[in-house]
């Protein structure tokens, strides 16, 4: 692969604000010749073809979309056999460190030597995880092996959304992708009903151990059916830029680190969280040096010279801030203020993914008349002004009220996510969109964790204070610590529970508040940067309008 850093070509985005079509609409231009751009254009063009690969890339989605719901109802049982209370929620931040850290990686790998054996590798990795996971003999020992598991994951998640826009074209593509939002919606339902029966009834060991006949049926199907074209050989053999990953890797895992852990195995301004923090800046900085010396960075600098990339990116960061709010702490809410049960609090949550994958696949009905920028901007303002009246309810309220504001933001969040996933992995070509997607997922996955740390301290500072004049001594200034007090009828008084309550309330409240102003982030990243209309490639094997059949190359407008 040739140099594309930089390129104003056809596929660079050089261009971003310009273009034809519709007022509002996307701009279209074509990928010719041979450009890096369209070298490789997927060779299933079939719906028939398509179908297996397609139920492929659910499955492996399924295998990562699952994993972390299934194994959080299990960890009574996981700490009663193995131990480690103070140490089990490096079983979910381990994971998740791995998966985001790698995700630059694998889509420039993706990008270099092709999707196939990308995937292939993850699921592989991903199912040895999973079997050591379920041999584990201590803590330390699982968590171990779930970062095991979350390097292949890393892999899944970002090759699977690659593919996904390969085999489809744009005006395909929504379809493709509200599946894929299914097997998302579908798995955070099922995930804790699966796991609370197997842990229940069976064996802990056994939520890892059911991943391998999904994992083994995907692999098949994509080893059978996934067949990439033939490219050509470029003229110097490949790089893989190997310092720049080993020093995305350090800086993410030492940022990521003390985002997760600190305000909860340390204080935020102890020497452990600034050291790991003084650490991970200067280990960017060094990323930054190695990566504009690579002659294939895993980073590369286009991804945040583009205007279309970039703001995406940031404003995809800032969603994934935001969702903190319902995913985190809105079931603490329905339990400790509403006085809902596990089961009743999780379906609070679970109807946002009801309303989402809907949203999304209809989404296209709005891009394809005013734009993707348009269509993205009026689902986040959407957002806006709904996270915005949740500190409005009453209190303590009923469960539908929150439940009908998580049924809208799915659908707002439904309109925003998928135009711009979809937008943005249209102005580039073959060999850039592994790279694209994984920036996309990356930041997102970094807002999530930065949203965490952030909000918790939100939460937890709101919280002490209102627990100041308390009418008993002695409560918990932690929220997890008061929302296990309130779990105890006998644990405070009538008055004192009132209290604790509305202290509850309160914290939340401004979470929300917190998460209405990333929303507003997202919204003015979309508004300065984003270009008015996306520099859509049509790739010379997609079926276009102007050619009316697939090898031709021609124009297609998102805004006809």
């Amino acid at each position: 692969m040739s140099g594309t850093d930089g390129r104003s070509g056809a596929g660079s985005g050089g261009t971003d604000a310009g273009g034809s079509g519709r007022d509002g609409g996307d701009s279209a231009r074509t990928a010719r010749g041979g450009g890096d751009a369209a070298a490789a254009p997927p060779a299933v063009t079939t719906p028939r073809g398509r179908r297996p690969v397609v139920a492929a890339l659910m499955l492996g989605m399924a295998l990562a979309a699952i994993d972390g719901t299934i194994v959080s109802t299990a960890v009574p049982q996981i700490v009663g056999d193995l131990g480690g209370l103070t140490v089990f929620s490096w079983l979910f931040s381990g994971y998740l460190l791995a998966v985001t850290v790698t995700l630059p990686l694998y889509g420039k790998l993706s990008d270099t030597f092709g999707r196939k054996p990308v995937l292939v590798a993850g699921i592989i990795l991903f199912l040895v995880g999973s079997v050591l996971c379920a041999a584990a003999w201590n803590m330390a020992a699982l968590i171990a092996f779930r970062i095991v598991q979350g390097l292949g994951g890393g892999a899944l998640q970002g090759t699977v959304q690659t593919i996904a826009a390969d085999l489809y074209p744009l005006k395909e593509r929504p379809r493709i992708q509200a599946k894929l939002s299914t097997v998302w919606a579908t798995s955070a339902v099922a995930g804790p009903v699966v796991g609370g029966l197997l842990a229940g009834y069976a064996d802990w060991r056994w939520i890892f151990l059911i991943n391998l006949p999904v994992g083994a049926v995907a692999l098949w199907l994509v080893v059978r059916h996934l067949h990439e074209p033939s490219r050509p050989r470029p003229a110097t053999r490949p790089r893989v830029d190997w310092a720049g990953a080993l020093a995305v890797f350090a800086t993410g895992s030492l940022l990521l680190t003390a985002l997760v852990q600190g305000g909860v195995a340390w204080p935020w301004l102890s020497a452990p969280s600034l050291g790991l923090l003084g650490a991970s800046a200067v280990l960017a900085a060094l990323t930054v040096v190695i990566e504009r010396r690579a002659a294939e960075p895993i980073i590369p600098g286009w991804v945040w010279r583009r205007r279309t990339i970039a703001s995406v990116n940031l404003a995809l960061g800032a969603m994934g801030l935001l969702m903190v709010a319902p995913t985190v702490f809105l079931p603490t809410y329905a339990q400790s203020v509403l006085g809902l049960g596990p089961i009743a609090a999780g379906f609070v949550l679970s109807v946002m993914t009801l309303s989402w994958p809907v949203s999304a696949a209809l989404s296209d009905r709005v891009y394809n008349r005013i734009g993707f920028r348009r269509t993205a901007m009026i689902g986040m303002s959407a957002a806006l002004l709904i996270l915005l009246a949740f500190p409005l309810l009453p209190y303590p309220g009923e469960p539908w009220h929150p439940a009908l504001l998580m049924l809208l933001l799915g659908a707002a969040l439904g309109l925003f996510q998928l135009p711009l996933i979809v937008g943005v992995q249209s102005t580039v070509g073959w060999a850039e969109r592994g790279t694209t997607t994984a920036s996309v997922l990356f930041c997102r996955q970094v807002g999530q964790s930065i949203g965490a740390a952030l909000f918790g301290a939100v939460a937890n500072g709101v919280l002490a204070a209102r627990l100041l004049d308390a009418p008993v001594d002695g409560l918990p200034g932690d929220l997890d610590a008061v929302t296990r007090a309130l779990e105890d009828p006998g644990a405070f008084s009538a008055a004192a529970t009132d209290h604790v309550r509305r202290a509850v309330d309160a914290a939340v409240d401004y979470v929300y508040i917190g998460a209405a102003g990333a929303a507003a982030l997202a919204l003015l990243a979309l508004i300065t940067l984003a270009p008015r209309r996306f520099p859509i490639i049509t790739e010379p094997t997609e079926p276009t309008e102007a050619a009316g059949t697939a090898g031709a190359p021609g124009r297609q407008d998102a805004a006809s």
